[in-house]
């Protein structure tokens, strides 16, 4: 089956319902063209599982090659093996528990300040949880440096981002010259900050402090390029998740109702212990209610809509074969979407998560080698900044002045 990139572009239906016309059309596994890449596109779980999990080692990261560039080609998501495995590690020790721990209060005050400067404005609602989303992943990057230098970042960070989506034409004017000089710029004020550190001598529990604590060392150029990668990865994301929540919390009383009572019981039950009203770690353990609110907002947003891979040798799967070369796309919207995974699928339910969904059938954060390795900041983030509208009762608030208009990056 061949179906291409020019019938989507001018079409006049949207991605998602394209997606589900091809799928039902054609099946869970079919080929393509997208972007001018012979591709294959798979929402079967078991393919899913192949070319993630089971395969992973013959199915690579791929990305276009002008991304490739703004973010840094040595940024973790791009490789795999033995220097994809040690980035892994440390960036998994700086977003593990016990490090998340550690800024909680930071993050709440984070929180706090955000939802304080929204009061009585009309606001942006996407906009406005991209700059928390930024701070946090700053938060977690710098440690508490990260007000020193979150002005400037930001600042070079928003002139990068426009360039994301542009073609590789790096002359002057273009909006891709534009991003190449404002990464550039990245760099040399990530390249002051590893200089003072080193002057300092002083250990730091956060993700730089864990890429210049590697025993065999890291170049500037990869911390650099990990560092942007981080921030690329975790930013956007975040923020459209946190927007969609705000929207169906806005339109379900009932579900909104239940997170404000779970959110209440903890601030009752803190009081009546002596305990301060600030939320700590364990206090986000006692929440299921809101994370399956966070888990059905993942499902039926489906933020992470795909992500490519390529094939490094011919593979076979149940009869079909994957030439080597070819782009292979797991759909996670289908995934999500599908009726065969979940009853009423485009339904809001988040009780349908009391019960554990289906092996390969709910993978918001990706699965295997390549999951996100930053999901329980994301997490933690998220509840942070639900926990007091949810109980002041103003989210409706919040939401009464917004139009919705759904952002959903492809990755």
């Amino acid at each position: 089956m061949l179906v291409s990139s020019f019938e989507y572009k001018y079409s006049s239906i949207n991605w998602k319902r394209y997606l589900c016309r091809l799928r039902s059309r054609y099946g869970s596994v079919f080929k393509t063209h997208v972007l001018g890449y012979k591709s294959v596109m798979i929402s079967n779980p078991d393919a899913v599982k192949l070319v993630l999990v089971s395969s992973a080692h013959l199915f690579k990261p791929t990305f276009p090659s002008s991304k490739m560039r703004m973010l840094g080609k040595q940024a973790l998501f791009f490789h795999q093996g033995d220097y994809h495995t040690k980035l892994r590690k440390l960036v998994l020790r700086a977003f593990r528990p016990d490090s998340i721990k550690n800024i909680v209060p930071d993050i709440e005050s984070l929180a706090i300040s955000s939802l304080e400067s929204w009061e009585g404005k009309s606001i942006n609602t996407f906009q406005e949880m991209k700059t928390y989303a930024f701070n946090v992943v700053l938060l977690s990057i710098l440690g508490k440096d990260e007000v020193l230098y979150r002005e400037d970042l930001k600042r070079c960070y928003n002139n990068l981002e426009k360039g994301y989506n542009s073609m590789a034409i790096n002359l002057p004017g273009t909006l891709f010259y534009k991003a190449m000089t404002a990464r550039k710029e990245l760099a040399k004020i990530l390249a002051k900050i590893l200089s003072l550190r080193r002057e300092m001598k002083q250990n730091h529990d956060d993700l730089l402090g864990s890429f210049m604590g590697e025993s065999k060392g890291l170049t500037d150029e990869q911390i650099a390029d990990n560092i942007i990668g981080v921030i690329f990865a975790a930013r956007d994301t975040t923020a459209s998740i946190l927007t969609w929540i705000l929207k169906y919390l806005a339109e379900d009383p009932t579900v909104l109702k239940t997170v404000t009572e779970e959110q209440e019981a903890i601030v009752k039950c803190k009081e009546e212990c002596g305990e301060e009203k600030d939320l700590n770690w364990a206090d986000t353990r006692k929440m299921p209610n809101t994370k399956r609110v966070i888990q059905e907002t993942l499902r039926v947003a489906s933020i992470l809509s795909f992500t490519f891979r390529e094939a490094v040798e011919d593979v076979e799967f149940n009869g079909y074969l994957i030439p080597k070369g070819w782009k292979v796309l797991p759909i996670f919207r289908h995934l999500h979407h599908s009726p065969d995974n979940y009853t009423e699928p485009e339904k809001f339910d988040p009780s349908r998560f009391e019960v554990a969904p289906k092996p390969n059938t709910f993978l918001p954060f990706g699965k295997g080698v390549h999951a996100c390795p930053g999901n329980e900041l994301a997490k933690m983030e998220i509840l942070m900044v639900y926990d007091r509208p949810t109980r002041r009762g103003s989210i409706c608030s919040i939401s009464s002045s917004q139009k919705w208009f759904p952002h959903q990056p492809l990755s």
